[in-house]
């Protein structure tokens, strides 16, 4: 039941409209520190990904024509500081960051924790000289996991072939 003095209603529609409006007018353009998640780069060379801390999250685009400055490939897990514009997607009812610029701001979590466990298994010698094994030669046996379309399998066996001949 409404109340007596009726308070304005919005659709939906409205109500997103409103919102992204109020965002981008208010927040204006924004830096923003975080780790890169979920990098992608579909055809239309836009990339979209996440930018996370400790506890949240926010979902980014880079459209292609601010992406092509970037003058580095950003990686999943990767630390990088964005300015960027906060808006809203209307349909969906999301707020999302419109990168403009992207650089490197130093190392990410997953990369920190590789390189902490390349130096505990370096401490405890496992990359010694003793624990290696020589590759057979010729290799009896390779896999390669890929897809059977790709440019990868065909780029790969021409490489073996050019470079052994006898194999079929």
């Amino acid at each position: 039941m409404l109340p007596s003095q009726s308070p304005a209603i919005f659709t939906v529609s409205r109500l997103n409209q409103t919102v992204r409006l109020l965002l981008e007018h208010e927040m204006g353009q924004v830096w923003i520190s975080g780790e890169i998640s979920n990098f992608t780069q579909p055809a239309s060379g836009h990339w979209y990904f996440t930018l996370k801390d400790d506890t949240a999250q926010v979902r980014c685009a880079m459209f292609r024509n601010s992406n092509r400055r970037v003058t580095f490939r950003p990686q999943h897990g990767q630390q990088v500081l964005v300015r960027a514009n906060i808006t809203l997607y209307e349909p969906r009812g999301d707020y999302q960051i419109i990168v403009e610029s992207m650089q490197p701001a130093g190392e990410g979590l997953l990369q920190q924790k590789y390189e902490q466990l390349k130096a505990k298994l370096q401490a405890e010698g496992l990359f010694d000289q003793q624990y290696k094994k020589p590759l057979p030669s010729p290799a009896h046996c390779v896999g390669v996991i890929t897809s059977k379309t790709g440019a990868a399998l065909h780029d790969i066996l021409h490489v073996l072939k050019r470079r052994d001949p006898s194999l079929p």
